[in-house]
């Protein structure tokens, strides 16, 4: 099984599927985030993981990380039961100063876990620098629901993944758009933050997975962006296993993740625009090639999968 305190996880819910296994969203969002409540609120979800443990009895447990607190929670359980951990870090573990605090507890977790899955080398040497195993996941296949028919009208439509966090450069897109006004973007996300949006770009709110898979699918291309080096962008491999063309952040993660159909772009308005140009102008070209490293893609899931069955497989009778 899956144990992920967040309201959702895409990532969760895809591993746990491809395992064989079931995710459990564990969160208690009524409590907030504020430091007069954050005890309660992980205090509450600390006890729902253990009755859901001891409920489901599962033979092993995957874990998301952030926070550390839910490993935590995990660990006393499989000490207790004798059963493997694995502990899926997610970049926000190493780079959010939040959890950079609770970095000795994480240590210890990784010891102590069968493996920590992360997305990239970089990564998984911190991991391995403390001692314990690493496995990289840079990503997992995707199962959309059946899509829903929309029409998003004549001209060039990208599809922006966003949800509007700190290390998305929302300002920056909003100014390349305004560089290429014959393009529409329609963008994801919580948009209660987003002011003075050119013309041509749809705020689209939160979709249903429906909804969501129909945008992606209609758009020409996919836009996901971060400020942030060493970190994945979920939304541009969600496109890629739909082979889909990408415009995303140049930096040497994202450029292993996505060899071939994708644009790479910096962090300011001209370049955004010129890589959109770009993926306009050679469209058929970077639609072909999406069409490959979506195949490419799916074989090189099928052997962490087997690597990672086995890992778990030799624990589960030790």
């Amino acid at each position: 099984m899956f144990v992920s305190w967040a309201p959702f996880c895409s990532r969760s819910d895809n591993i746990a599927r491809e395992l064989g296994g079931t995710s459990f969203m564990i969160y208690h969002g009524f409590w907030g985030s504020n430091y007069l409540t954050i005890a309660l609120k992980y205090a509450t979800q600390a006890l729902a993981t253990m009755r859901l443990l001891l409920k489901v009895r599962p033979t092993c447990v995957l874990v998301m990380c952030p926070p550390p607190v839910a490993a935590l929670a995990v660990w006393i359980y499989a000490r207790w039961r004798r059963i493997p951990f694995i502990v899926d870090a997610h970049s926000a573990t190493f780079v959010d100063r939040r959890w950079r605090a609770l970095e000795f507890l994480q240590r210890y977790l990784a010891r102590q876990a069968l493996t920590t899955l992360v997305t990239n080398s970089h990564w998984q040497a911190v991991v391995e620098g403390w001692g314990a195993r690493s496995d990289i996941l840079a990503d997992v296949p995707v199962m959309f629901p059946k899509p829903v028919s929309i029409e998003l009208g004549t001209g060039f439509h990208v599809a922006v993944v966003s949800t509007f966090t700190w290390d998305e450069p929302t300002g920056i897109i909003f100014e390349a758009a305004r560089l290429v006004p014959e393009v529409t973007f329609h963008m994801t996300g919580d948009a209660a933050t987003a002011k003075l949006k050119p013309q041509n770009v749809r705020l689209t709110g939160f979709l249903p997975d429906a909804e969501y898979a129909s945008l992606i699918r209609n758009c020409h291309a996919v836009m996901s962006l971060t400020i942030l080096d060493h970190t994945m962008q979920r939304g541009a491999y969600e496109a890629a296993y739909l082979g889909k063309p990408i415009i995303t952040s140049n930096f040497q993660l994202l450029r292993m993740a996505f060899p071939k159909g994708a644009v790479f772009v910096d962090a300011d308005a001209q370049s955004i625009a010129r890589g959109i140009d770009e993926m306009r102008q050679n469209i058929a070209r970077y639609k072909c090639e999406g069409s490959q490293l979506a195949q490419e893609k799916l074989q090189r899931w099928e052997s962490v999968k087997a690597m990672l069955e086995s890992l778990v497989s030799r624990a589960e009778t030790q």
